[in-house]
């Protein structure tokens, strides 16, 4: 039932066609071309050119890259410490209020 199927390649009918014969020619060399003049070499890499334009716009770029990630590195230290002392207070309410209630009783 779940057998693959194999085809079957089909015999070949009447006459094969042979194959198309093809004869060598001769290469006749032509006259010589001047090689043209080598160009002037291209630098690899284009150069960088600083002028004191771009390097004051680099040095505020950068600095302007390093108070934003400050700004929010400190911003999220004070979030996590301005948390954990309000569980804390949060802690200590909760104690007093347990201590004082046993107490009481």
């Amino acid at each position: 039932m779940l057998r693959p199927k194999i085809p079957t390649n089909p015999t070949p009918t009447g006459h094969a066609i042979p194959p198309v014969v093809v004869e060598p020619t001769t290469v006749v060399p032509s006259a010589q071309a001047p090689a043209p003049a080598p160009a002037a070499p291209t630098p690899v890499r284009p150069t960088v050119q600083l002028t004191p334009g771009t390097a004051l716009a680099l040095v505020g770029g950068g600095t302007a890259v390093v108070l934003v990630v400050g700004a929010v590195l400190v911003s999220m230290l004070l979030a996590v410490a301005i948390t954990g002392a309000s569980v804390a207070v949060c802690a200590l309410v909760i104690r007093s209020l347990v201590h004082a209630d046993a107490k009481r009783r």
